[in-house]
């Protein structure tokens, strides 16, 4: 049996199937795509989504076809016996969770028949508590009403477990991870590395993290005319290992073993090796060390003349020796160390990203092994674009730091924050190793 209406019901459930109920939105309702509705039966609540809205009538299709046509053409006056019966909208919701006192479970079943919903209050939500390590990620929305209840997840837990955020451009990616950001340096439980490919995060000419009043726990790089308190991004060319090429560029298998022979030779000063063609105890063909030797003078920024290297970017031969020590070191201490990427190819930037993640990622593996893991903080790493590294096609030709991070990460709270307008290149193994995925809009791909 039915009982009386709620004054406050914006519809009533009329079928459908478990994640796809049918409702229908009572005249004037104003149901929203994306709106949270309550239906309440026996104590319990149970909170949906509605997920699509469309038409619904008692007439039939072709005579809805031929009421149109005569007001089209033939300018008929249009009216309705009990228009609000006969015509109406139907929403499409699917169930979230089943409240019953302070108990809050994935939902199991379907709500009654010809139940009633309404509108989503605060003090529904109420079973909604601050974890510990609390991560602040914004307001609880429904439709287009932001409601005055906040979001938080265990931070340890989400950024130690890997976090993906797709999103097509415009859609606030940025502006939630700046969000993430500014919440969790309140906190001592992580520490980020944040390679910025726009300089947007620091806020070097507006608003940012610059601003924050911890400040003192932001370390920010970059080669473009650092301001007062920030650091020149250099890298000493000695620092660089041939396995951190590994995702950056393509290289062929006799490639490889040539990078890997001139580092075993030579040691840190292979990069100067390989650039002077110096001989290796295993003959190559003249053009794979020809190769080898354009591709470093390319993606590190070196030029040759009369005889003498000069370096034009970020890698150098003297300068940056304790940058990536550096660097790490503030990871370790909890601090947020900003990379600005801005200036640098798609390449450089991978590269850069790859020297520290390895540094960072290897010394917690000792600290592991060592069992002081645990008074460590996590480490966080944002990562922008990220099929660059992550995508089907970059591992079919080799793994590299970020994909085995994805793997194995979490047992040692190195963690990655992929950004992505299409997370369909990224294959569904690594997809499976983000434990929080928050998405904010995507395009079918």
């Amino acid at each position: 049996m039915v009982g009386y209406m709620d004054k406050d019901a914006k519809g009533q459930i009329i079928g459908g199937t478990f994640g796809n109920i049918l409702v229908r939105q009572k005249s004037k309702a104003g149901i929203q795509l994306g709106e949270l509705v309550v239906s309440e039966e026996d104590g319990c609540k149970m909170i949906l989504q509605v997920f699509d809205l469309l038409y619904g009538s008692q007439l039939s299709q072709s005579n809805i076809e031929l009421i149109s046509g005569l007001h089209l053409e033939e300018d008929t006056d249009l009216s309705f016996f009990d228009p609000n019966i006969r015509n109406y909208t139907l929403a499409q919701v699917k169930n979230l969770i089943t409240l019953r006192d302070k108990d809050a479970n994935l939902s199991k079943r379907l709500p009654s028949f010809f139940s009633y919903v309404r509108a989503i209050e605060e003090k529904d939500l109420s079973f909604m508590t601050k974890p510990d390590s609390p991560l602040f990620i914004g307001n609880i929305r429904s439709g287009s009403q932001m409601l005055d209840v906040p979001v938080f997840l265990n931070g340890r837990q989400v950024f130690a477990h890997h976090v993906l955020i797709p999103s097509t451009t415009g859609r606030g990616k940025s502006n939630l991870t700046s969000v993430m950001l500014w919440n969790a340096i309140n906190e001592d439980y992580c520490a980020f590395l944040v390679l910025d490919p726009h300089d947007e995060y620091f806020g070097r000419n507006g608003d940012g993290l610059k601003d924050h009043p911890k400040s003192d726990k932001i370390v920010y790089y970059t080669q473009n005319a650092p301001p007062a308190g920030a650091m020149t991004l250099k890298i000493n060319l000695r620092s660089i290992h041939p396995s951190h090429f590994n995702g950056v560029a393509d290289w062929s298998d006799p490639q490889r073993q040539a990078l890997s022979l001139y580092y075993k030779k030579y040691g840190q000063k292979w990069v100067e090796a390989a650039l002077l063609e110096k001989p290796l105890d295993v003959a190559f063909n003249e053009g794979t060390i020809s190769v080898v030797k354009r591709r470093l003078f390319n993606l590190l920024d070196i030029g040759f003349n009369e005889g003498r290297f000069f370096c034009k970017g970020i890698f150098d031969f003297s300068a940056g020796e304790s940058t990536v020590r550096d660097i790490v070191q503030d990871l370790e201490q909890g601090k947020a160390v900003i990379v600005d990427t801005s200036n640098l190819s798609g390449a450089q930037e991978i590269l850069v990203g790859s020297l520290i993640t390895t540094d960072i990622f290897h010394m917690y593996k000792r600290h592991k092994v060592a069992g002081v893991l645990d008074g460590k903080p996590v480490v966080s790493i944002i990562l922008e674009e990220a099929p660059r590294v992550l995508g089907k096609e970059v591992l079919e030709r080799g793994s590299n730091i970020f994909a085995t991070i994805a793997r194995e990460g979490r047992k040692f709270k190195v963690g990655l924050v992929a950004i992505t307008q299409l997370p369909s290149l990224i294959p569904r193994q690594i997809l499976a190793n983000m434990n929080t995925k928050i998405i904010l809009g995507i395009e079918m791909a």
